[in-house]
């Protein structure tokens, strides 16, 4: 008697968590649907870095990288502390 009323207790967390999953699931299948899938040279192209995604990782390259990263590191933190 007493697991049958802890149970019914948690019931609508449960059911929460079933609707929340069936939702996420639902958008993520009608974005598939919906949007278009048919990237081209552009898209498939190197973004941040400037490199193919599958190269080898020990070649060269440009240092500019790393001090674009650190500089930005160093202000995101600046602004950080100027709005406590």
């Amino acid at each position: 008697m007493a697991t049958e009323t802890l149970l019914s207790e948690y019931l609508p967390i449960l059911v929460f968590i079933v609707i929340a999953a069936g939702m996420a699931l639902m958008m993520l299948v009608a974005s598939l649907i919906s949007g278009r899938q048919n990237p081209d040279k552009n898209k498939l192209a190197a973004y941040e870095c400037g490199f193919d995604a599958f190269d080898d990782a020990r070649s060269k390259f440009d240092v500019r990288f790393y001090l674009v990263a650190i500089l930005f590191i160093i202000f995101d933190l600046e602004i950080m502390f100027m709005f406590p």
